[in-house]
């Protein structure tokens, strides 16, 4: 019997250098998509999946991220002497139960894996996920909650997956691939970033795993891979060669890459669009930027 998942690590350590100055001083994680930060929209997808442990690898600068789970009682009294329920209620969703949630450091960036590796004592010997919260998935049904049904199923180890074009797959992790039975894909190999002449296909990792403890005996090993690091995909790799299964979910949703600035552009507006409170204006104001660009050619 396969068993439950209900830990979730979050890998949020990095510094953010792309979103420079922004990140001099606000956390990557707690920029907001719309009027939700990233992070989130990590934990509404992590519930929906069924997860109460939510495990932080973070680094130094991260003080806000910590604090955004708080229960911020002035405002909490503040909208509800002003009957403002709507509100209060959206604040409480942000809320955390003490003890549902743990810090980690990590002191080095030093990888993917390192950071996974971080948190190995609170994991333990369970199944975990790991979500990385740049990976934001629009989708009917959670991206990872589609992933712990399918999981439910296989056991093994599984991760997201998702086609790219050829000249992309230098910056994923690239699945062998194996047999196939309709979304779930298992994998004969992994490699960490390939050159695309050297990659065995065009199907992708992407920011959600559902992995056994072996990998994190596999991390604990701290064999660097690409880039000097300790690279997540190879420890996952290992596990194929160790005989434990490996399964690419190829999940139904669209992905935005929000560790980009293109990424969190299109994602803003792709919610936006999604929103009934915000559809009309937006849609109007889209529609006018192209009318005025049309006009001036």
């Amino acid at each position: 019997m396969v068993r439950k998942v209900t830990k979730a690590i979050f890998p949020v350590a990095g510094m953010g250098t792309r979103f420079l100055p922004a990140t001099k001083s606000v956390p990557k994680e707690i920029m907001t998509l719309v009027d939700r930060p990233l992070v989130q929209y990590a934990i509404d997808e992590a519930r929906a999946a069924g997860i109460t442990e939510f495990i932080f690898v973070t680094s130094r600068g991260k003080s806000a991220l910590e604090d955004y789970f708080d229960h911020n009682l002035v405002l909490e009294q503040d909208l509800k002497s002003k009957g403002k329920d709507e509100l209060l209620e959206i604040l409480n969703a942000t809320n955390m139960e003490s003890g549902a949630i743990a810090y980690i450091r990590q002191h080095k960036a030093l990888g993917l894996g390192h950071a996974v590796w971080c948190a190995r004592r609170l994991i333990g010997d369970e199944p975990f996920a790991v979500m990385l919260p740049d990976d934001v998935i629009a989708s009917d049904k959670p991206c990872l909650q589609q992933m712990v049904e399918a999981y439910e199923e296989t056991g093994g180890n599984m991760v997201a997956a998702m086609e790219v074009p050829n000249e992309k797959t230098s910056s994923y992790g690239i699945l062998d691939t194996g047999q196939n039975v309709g979304t779930v894909v298992r994998a004969k190999g992994m490699v960490e970033k390939p050159k695309p002449e050297n990659a065995p296909s065009n199907l992708a990792v992407i920011g959600r795993y559902i992995l056994g403890p072996s990998v994190l005996y596999n991390l604990n090993q701290k064999r660097k891979g690409s880039g000097g690091e300790i690279q997540l995909t190879d420890a996952i790799a290992e596990d194929i060669g160790n005989g434990v299964p490996v399964f690419g979910y190829k999940f139904d949703g669209q992905r935005f890459d929000c560790g980009s600035k293109a990424g969190f552009l299109q994602a803003t507006v792709s919610f936006a669009l999604a929103r009934d409170d915000l559809r009309d204006d937006l849609n109007q104001y889209l529609h006018d930027i192209v009318a005025s660009d049309r006009a001036a050619q």
